[in-house]
C-alpha cells in the first residue's frame, strides 16, 4: 500500500466478508497491519447494496473517520467488480477479481490533481478454511 509519505508499506491484510440481512447487503471489514511492527495501517469497512430504483450496486466505505459512497460495477463474468472514489482533487480506481484459485485480488490506483496515476494498493486474499 502507498503510505502517507509516498513510500510503499508492506502489510498483512485480513478481510472479513459476510452477507447480511438474508443476502440483501454484503459487508467487508479490512484490517492491514505493517509487516515490520504489526501496527494497524489500514482499517476500513464497506457495505455493498443493490439500488432497486437505479438498478445498480452501491458501495459505501468507511475509513479514518470518513465515508465515501460510489457505484460498484460487477464484471461481466461475475468474478469481480470495479469502483472508484473522488475526494476533492484526489481520485481512486479499484479492480477486484476472483481468480481461478478462488483468491480475491485487488489493485487500486490513486491520482492527485493532474499528476499521473500511481499504484495505491495491491493485495491478494485467500479464504481461511
Amino acid at each position: 500500500m502507498l503510505g502517507g509519505s509516498g513510500e510503499p508499506i508492506e502489510m498483512k491484510q485480513t478481510e472479513k466478508a459476510e452477507y447480511q440481512l438474508d443476502g440483501l447487503i454484503l459487508t467487508i471489514e479490512g484490517v492491514g497491519r505493517a509487516k515490520s511492527d504489526h501496527r494497524p495501517v489500514l482499517q476500513a469497512f464497506g457495505v455493498i447494496s443493490y439500488d432497486d430504483e437505479n438498478g445498480s450496486y452501491r458501495l459505501r466505505a468507511f475509513s479514518d473517520g470518513r465515508y465515501l459512497e460510489t457505484d460498484l460495477k460487477l464484471a461481466d463474468d461475475g468474478k469481480g467488480a470495479t469502483w472508484g472514489f473522488a475526494f476533492g482533487s484526489i481520485k481512486t480506481s479499484s479492480i477486484l477479481r476472483i481468480n481461478d484459485q478462488g483468491e480475491w485480488t485487488e489493485e487500486a490506483e490513486i491520482t492527485f490533481a493532474a499528476e499521473p496515476a500511481r499504484k495505491l494498493l495491491e493485495l491478494s486474499v485467500r479464504r481461511e478454511r
